[in-house]
C-alpha cells in the first residue's frame, strides 16, 4: 500500500486520510500544530513550519512516500521541483502545486498565455502601489493576499479610504511570505461556481456537477450541488477548466471557481486538492466524495464516471469566541432534521468566524435545491460553538 506524505491536515486533509484509510494506504499528517484535524487520524503525525525548506527536506528524506500531497498554501513548494527530480511524486505536480499556492502566477497563466476571461487585474506591494493599482482598476474592486485562502486577507474597496486597511489587512491574512496582492476590478456577476474537475494518470478529464455557493468575509458560508445553469455556459467551464488543468499538468481533483456573468464565463481562482465547497459531496451528492475521487486519482485507480446521486447542501458551522477547549451545542437539533447530516472538524482551538463545521442536508435528484439550502443555513445557525 502506499505512503502519503500530507501537507496540511486541516478538515480537508481530515477527510482525505478518512478516505486513505478505508482502502489501507498510510498516512503522514503534516502541519503547524499539534493535534490537526488529520493528525488524529493518521498513522504518523510531524508538526514543522512548512516554509522552512529544510525542514521539508528533512521530513521528505525521513519517509520516503509514495505521494507528497498538498493541502494548504504555505508550504516551500519550489522544493518540489527538486522533490521529482528525486524521483517522488507531488501531486498534482510540483509545476501545478508552485502556480496554484500563488495568485500572481496562475492568473497570468490563466489570463496571459491561455487567454482565458478574467477580471482585470494588477498587483501591489506596498499601501502606495495599491493606491496606484486602484486608480487603475476602477472602484469598487477586490484586494487578496497572492498567498492564502478561505478569504483570509481578502477586502473591498469601495472608497479611497478603504485603500490603506485593506493593505494592512491584506498583509495580517497572507500565507507565507509573500507581502504582495493582486488587485481585481470587480465583476458583477450573476452567481459564481466551483466546478470540481479530476485529472486522471491514465483516463480521461472528468467533472463534477457544478457548485454553487454563497460568501461572507471571502469565506463560503453555504455550498450546494448542483448549481442550476445553462448547458452551453458548463460547457465553457468546463472547456475552461480542462484547458487549464491540462497546462499545469498532473493528476488529482482540481477546484475551479468561476464568475458567471450576462457577457459569459470568468475564470476566478484554482485549487489543486479538493476544494472547501465540496464539502457539498459529503451529503453523497455523488457516487464518490471529493476526497475519495482525489485520492484514486492520486493512487492511478480508474475512475470510469461520476454520477449525481441526490441533491445537496453544505452550511459552515462557525466559531462565535475565543477558546482552548471548544464546546458544541444544538447538535441535538441537526441530528433530529431528516434527511441531515454533520461533520465536526475536530479542531483543538477555536476563534471568531472559524469554521468548525458543517452541516449537511440532502434531497432526491428531483428535490428543491433553494428549499435544501435555506435547511442547511437554518440547522447550521442552531449550533454554537463556545
Amino acid at each position: 500500500m502506499a505512503k502519503i506524505l500530507l501537507l496540511g491536515s486541516g478538515e480537508l486533509g481530515k477527510e482525505f486520510t478518512i478516505a486513505a484509510k478505508r482502502i489501507g494506504q498510510t498516512v503522514i499528517a503534516v502541519d503547524s500544530y499539534k493535534n490537526a484535524p488529520a493528525a488524529q487520524l493518521a498513522d504518523f503525525a510531524e508538526v514543522i513550519n512548512m516554509l522552512d525548506g529544510k525542514a521539508l527536506d528533512a521530513l521528505v528524506e525521513k519517509y520516503k512516500p509514495d505521494y507528497i500531497v498538498p493541502e494548504i498554501e504555505a508550504i516551500r513548494t519550489e522544493r518540489f521541483y527538486e522533490y521529482e527530480k528525486q524521483g517522488y511524486t507531488v501531486i498534482p505536480s510540483a509545476k501545478a502545486a508552485n502556480f496554484t499556492m500563488n495568485r500572481k502566477a496562475i492568473r497570468d497563466l490563466a489570463s496571459k498565455e491561455l487567454s482565458l476571461k478574467t477580471a482585470a487585474y494588477r498587483y501591489a506591494t506596498s499601501a502606495e502601489s495599491l493606491k496606484k493599482a486602484v486608480s487603475e482598476i476602477g472602484m469598487p474592486c477586490v484586494v487578496k493576499p497572492l498567498m492564502s485562502s478561505s478569504g483570509k486577507g481578502q477586502s473591498t474597496i469601495k472608497t479611497e479610504a478603504d485603500i490603506e486597511n485593506a493593505w494592512t489587512y491584506s498583509q495580517e491574512g497572507s500565507r507565507g511570505d509573500v507581502a504582495e496582492v493582486i488587485v481585481e476590478a470587480f465583476i458583477d456577476f450573476n452567481y459564481e461556481i466551483t466546478l470540481l474537475t479530476v485529472t486522471q494518470r491514465n483516463g480521461e478529464t472528468l467533472f463534477c456537477p457544478p457548485i454553487g455557493h454563497r460568501q461572507e468575509r471571502g469565506d463560503y458560508m453555504e455550498s450546494w450541488q448542483p448549481a442550476p445553469m445553462k448547458s452551453d455556459v458548463l460547457k465553457e467551464a468546463q472547456q475552461m477548466a480542462e484547458k487549464v488543468t491540462t497546462a499545469l499538468t498532473g493528476c488529482g481533483i482540481w477546484g475551479v471557481e468561476f464568475f458567471v456573468a450576462d457577457d459569459g464565463v470568468y475564470f476566478s481562482e484554482l485549487s489543486p486538492r479538493p476544494h472547501d465547497t465540496g464539502m457539498v459531496t459529503l451529503a453523497k451528492t455523488q457516487n464518490f466524495n471529493e476526497f475519495e475521487l482525489h485520492l484514486r486519482a492520486v493512487l492511478g485507480l480508474p475512475i470510469p464516471e461520476i454520477t449525481q446521486e441526490r441533491i445537496g447542501c453544505s452550511a459552515v458551522i462557525l466559531a462565535s469566541e475565543n477558546s482552548d477547549n471548544p464546546t458544541y451545542s444544538g447538535l441535538e437539533k441537526v441530528a433530529a432534521s431528516p434527511k441531515t447530516d454533520f461533520r465536526i472538524f475536530g479542531k483543538p482551538t477555536s476563534r471568531p468566524y472559524r469554521r468548525m463545521g458543517v452541516v449537511l442536508t440532502y434531497d432526491n435528484v428531483d428535490g428543491n435545491i433553494s428549499e435544501v439550502t435555506e435547511k442547511a443555513k437554518n440547522l447550521a445557525k442552531q449550533v454554537n460553538v463556545n
